[in-house]
């Protein structure tokens, strides 16, 4: 009997267990979600958007084109020695690019080739710098020359020479360029053209030109003389002095 007691009791302690096991486990509340979002999904927030910006094309300024000139040399090929000649050297403007060909003016050599100037008018101040360089030859001006150079123009060097003796003169003409900026002043310099010459220095039957100056002068007074009136007469008139003289 007393164990259907104690058999009876802890059925019931179990039972009253089990209940408020299970009403404590059922009434509490499912962990916050969100609002109106199923339990176990995650909230995600989307991302702003953003506008595409415009970005404007790149203008690349495309680079001047080069200004094409013709350079001419003209010089003598012969020189008396003792005389003098002009060299020239001219730098102008040809629209056609031609190259002038190897010719002769009034018995100069004339060379000729076409160069490119970078087109910097608009943003430098451009000058034409020009020397000529000739080992034994009396040159004027020997330094160096420069004259400013502007779109369309033409500019022209000369030099005098002068071959001291009997020989062959060989000598370059230098030609550079010299770019100074108008903004900040600063200069560059570029070689544009080196143009070999050959000169020869001749004589006269053997004589250099300044005898032959001379004995020109020197027949010219006597030439003179002798187509003075009466100057057979007075030629006469001494040689009968003379033979009377002897007798």
């Amino acid at each position: 009997m007393r164990t259907d007691r104690r058999t009876l009791i802890l059925f019931i302690l179990i039972g009253v267990v089990t209940v408020f096991g299970c009403g404590i486990f059922s009434g509490g509340s499912p962990p916050e979600t969100g609002a109106g979002e199923p339990p176990g999904a995650e909230a995600t927030e989307s991302p702003p958007q953003v506008l595409p910006t415009f970005v404007p094309p790149q203008i690349t300024a495309q680079p001047a084109l080069p200004e094409r000139r013709r350079l001419t040399v003209e010089f003598p090929p012969e020189i008396r020695a003792g005389d003098s000649d002009l060299v020239r050297l001219t730098l102008e403007v040809d629209e056609l690019g031609n190259v002038t060909p190897t010719a002769e003016v009034g018995g100069n050599a004339v060379t000729g080739e076409v160069v490119e100037i970078p087109n910097l008018y608009e943003s430098h101040h451009v000058i034409a710098e020009a020397r000529f360089d000739i080992a034994g030859m009396e040159v004027r001006p020997a330094e160096l020359v420069s004259e400013a150079l502007s779109p369309g123009n033409s500019v022209t060097f000369r030099w005098s020479v002068r071959p001291p003796d009997v020989a062959v003169y060989r000598g370059t003409i230098w030609l550079y360029l010299r770019f100074m900026d108008k903004q900040s002043g600063e200069e560059s310099r570029k070689t544009l053209s080196a143009q070999i010459v050959e000169i020869e220095g001749v004589n006269f039957m053997g004589f250099s030109g300044e005898f032959a100056r001379n004995t020109g002068i020197i027949g010219s007074v006597i030439g003179m003389i002798i187509g003075f009136p009466f100057f057979e007469d007075i030629v006469k008139f001494i040689f009968r002095r003379r033979m009377q003289g002897k007798l």
